[in-house]
């Protein structure tokens, strides 16, 4: 099973408890968002004036005002009443953008969208955070027109779920130098599984991470017309010195998230 209903509501009260404590930490941005994360969405997604796009679990709004500066039309939704408030809170009268407290796992909530001709549609790191998927690629089957593309970004399910253990070690080689590994261990994978976990240390309450293997993600689009076209796997530069540390940027040879753009046919 690649979705869990039966944590709907308990995953929707948790993030309305965590938005405004999660924005204030993230919503300006970091260098996961500034480095990895957008520049390899926008690549993908190839924003223009002419479109029309859906942002599906928009959070607070970051990247929606980010895709409307760039000239695009924004209909940003999003389960959580207190990420919508901080949204509008956020985005300015003049911006191209509205926003809805909308269930993307709501089939007959996301057919009240049909009226607005969307050419791109885009998830930015919260399919893991979502407990239901396969409603959300069926609405989208209807939304977009043939070609139409939906670019989601996710943490790594190899590398960066919920279950991995990050490592550093130093040992001595035979010649006196001492010799750095960094990396991660991984006991599971192929099973879709829910647990709690703190995507910010210090977070008002844990949130649910859905974990699904990436031919799970994947096949849910397969399932309903859609194919992959463009895939990334950003990861931070290495730096001169290596460190003995368990950050991301320790681990320049282990990507922390994977953006994948599918297009329907």
């Amino acid at each position: 099973m690649a979705d869990f209903p039966e944590h709907v509501d308990e995953n929707r009260r948790i993030w309305n408890a965590n938005a405004r404590w999660w924005d204030d930490r993230i919503g300006d941005g970091n260098e996961f968002q500034t480095v990895l994360l957008e520049p390899a969405t926008e690549r993908l997604l190839n924003v223009s004036a002419e479109d029309t796009i859906l942002d599906v679990a928009c959070g607070a709004g970051r990247f929606a005002r980010r895709m409307a500066s760039l000239g695009a039309r924004v209909v940003g939704i999003d389960t959580s009443t207190e990420f919508i408030a901080r949204a509008r809170e956020r985005t300015t009268d003049s911006a191209s953008i509205e926003y809805r407290v909308l269930d993307a796992a709501d089939l007959d909530a996301m057919r009240s969208l049909e009226s607005t001709r969307f050419t791109k549609a885009v998830c930015t790191m919260a399919l893991m955070d979502m407990p239901e998927i396969a409603p959300l690629f069926r609405a989208l089957s209807q939304l977009l027109p043939r070609g139409g593309t939906f670019v989601f970004s996710v943490t790594h399910p190899c590398f960066h779920s919920a279950s991995i253990q990050r490592f550093a070690e130093m040992y001595e080689e035979d010649a006196g130098r001492h010799i750095i590994h960094t990396g991660v261990k991984v006991s599971s994978y192929l099973s879709p599984s829910a647990r709690k976990t703190e995507g910010i240390i210090g977070q008002p309450e844990p949130h649910f991470f859905f974990h699904r293997p990436i031919s799970g993600l994947l096949q849910r689009g397969f399932e309903t017309g859609f194919i992959v076209d463009g895939f990334e796997e950003p990861g931070f530069e290495p730096t001169d010195t290596p460190r003995a540390g368990v950050r991301w940027h320790d681990m320049p040879e282990i990507p922390p998230f994977l953006v994948v753009r599918m297009r329907r046919g």
